[in-house]
């Protein structure tokens, strides 16, 4: 089952240092940019994923989570619920810790596909707003 519990959110949110932000946008009126801004601004390390763009605010942007390389924290998941399993499948892959999933992102069967492979999965959240309300 998805994380629920604050104290966990607020655990996994301290916890971690990498955010692979996939469906990043260059568009500052996109909420995956606002996000991404405010990431940045809390001190993460953040990693726009996105074909569509080489670069986004001066970070290089990459086509997909096997691209990047490093070890990756939280993929925090800005696509259609119908993308999320190729998107779960590349955070196993990768053996990323946490697959955070946008409000309004909801797939259950990806979910439990990255549950069973030991990724924590969080869905169905804002992680600027959990952020805010559990961190600062």
């Amino acid at each position: 089952m998805p994380v629920e519990d604050d104290k966990k959110i607020k655990e996994i949110l301290s916890a971690s240092k990498i955010i692979a932000v996939v469906g990043a946008s260059n568009k500052p009126l996109r909420d995956s940019h606002r996000i991404m801004q405010y990431l940045m601004r809390e001190s993460y390390v953040v990693i726009p994923v996105n074909p569509m763009y080489a670069e986004i605010d001066g970070e290089k942007c990459f086509p997909d989570l096997t691209s990047i390389g490093k070890p990756i924290d939280i993929v925090d998941v800005f696509r259609n619920p119908d993308a999320v399993d190729e998107i779960v499948a590349e955070a196993i892959a990768v053996k990323a810790k946490t697959i955070w999933l946008q409000l309004g992102v909801v797939n259950a069967a990806a979910a439990r596909n990255a549950e069973k492979a030991g990724l924590q999965v969080i869905m169905d959240h804002c992680i600027a707003i959990d952020h805010s309300r559990l961190i600062r």
